[in-house]
């Protein structure tokens, strides 16, 4: 469970759905009757905001959508375009969002090198349309895994969704049919374990898929191949696929003997913080050498990082990333808002010291 769970928990339940916690299960109950209106809170999840915002335009749902954080300035504007030419009105240009209408059918032009989550959102959604409607790619679609993973649940789900040459077919009039769900273990996260381990721990990491349409299972090849005779190496690494490991990925480069290179990363200067230049930030800030490239980071071998205070920026991805950097560092690492990693790992630091890791609470006022 994680505030971005929690956010897209909230904002089902605003729209009609029941849910039920106890312990790691969730029990859901679907929608029920019509929803006329709903006011549906975010909180900084981007994902529940480009998954929901569909969602809602095909329940005909009059829906508000708040946030804070990095949110009101993350990018919405394929929806404005595309669902304001599907029977969706946004009444609001600017957060708090307001729209109203129900979504319909058609062929939706959508750029692939934005975000993957405003595909994801109108697959959930077209279906539910009463006609039949195509998603049209008019650029290379990035970050490819997140919507593999997508058009495999939905299929676990009861729903049909064809492949076409430059993008999806889906067919309207689809219902979703109840099914029992194990939502498997998560890469993304279990990256930051693999790299701790490539910088000398020995974390035995479980409940993965070898065949997970994960992209970020990546990790574990790239570790590979970074890796000659215990000791790290470099790596060039393409990240259009796999935004989310960059941060992680420059703290395995930053100890490596020789240059490594991040690029195709530019879509990290609007996430939850402008990431690629908080990687560099939080390295530099430790006595690493990174610099910002147009498309993503340059780093350079150092004899040894040091102690230092990171600024998270409130992003989840770095705290956790300087946590596992600080495991060589000569001295203490300060993470200045370290508890933004409870967006997507509450449990980060309890699990950080299970495992040996010293972690404490202080007080930067005093």
């Amino acid at each position: 469970m994680s505030k971005d769970i929690e956010a897209t928990i909230a904002a089902m339940t605003a729209l009609g759905a029941s849910f039920q916690v106890i312990d790691d299960t969730v029990i859901v109950r679907g929608t029920e009757g019509v929803i006329e209106s709903a006011d549906i809170d975010c909180n900084e999840s981007g994902s529940t905001l480009r998954f929901v915002i569909p969602i809602a335009a095909a329940m005909g749902v009059k829906t508000v959508f708040r946030g804070r954080g990095r949110l009101p300035q993350r990018p919405i504007d394929i929806y404005k375009r595309e669902l304001s030419a599907h029977g969706v009105t946004f009444i609001s240009e600017d957060m708090p969002y307001e729209i109203d209408g129900r979504l319909s059918g058609g062929i939706f032009k959508v750029e692939g090198n934005v975000s993957s989550q405003f595909i994801t959102g109108l697959l959930f959604a077209l279906p539910l349309a009463e006609t039949d409607s195509e998603i049209q790619l008019t650029s290379r679609l990035e970050s490819r895994p997140y919507v593999d993973i997508t058009l495999d649940i939905l299929k676990r789900f009861g729903i049909i969704v064809d492949e076409t040459e430059n993008g999806f077919s889906i067919r309207g009039g689809q219902t979703y049919t109840p099914h029992s769900e194990s939502v498997e273990g998560d890469y993304s996260q279990a990256a930051f374990f693999y790299v701790a381990n490539a910088l000398g721990s020995q974390v035995n990491v479980q409940n993965l898929l070898p065949e997970s349409v994960q992209g970020d299972r990546r990790i574990v090849d790239i570790i590979g191949r970074t890796m000659k005779n215990g000791e790290i190496i470099s790596y060039s690494e393409d990240c259009s696929d796999v935004p989310d490991l960059v941060p992680i990925l420059s703290v395995l480069g930053a100890y490596g003997s020789k240059p490594s290179l991040i690029y195709n990363a530019e879509r990290l200067r609007i996430k939850e913080s402008d990431r690629l230049a908080a990687c560099a930030d939080m390295l530099n800030a430790l006595g690493g050498n990174v610099t910002i490239t147009a498309d993503g980071l340059d780093i350079q071998p150092v004899e040894k990082l040091h102690g230092g205070i990171v600024d998270s920026c409130g992003d989840h991805r770095i705290v956790m990333a300087a946590a596992i950097a600080a495991l060589r560092c000569d001295g203490d690492v300060i993470i200045r808002g370290a508890e933004a990693a409870e967006k997507s790992y509450p449990d980060f630091f309890r699990d950080y010291r299970m495992l040996g890791g010293k972690a404490d609470v202080i007080d930067l006022e005093q």
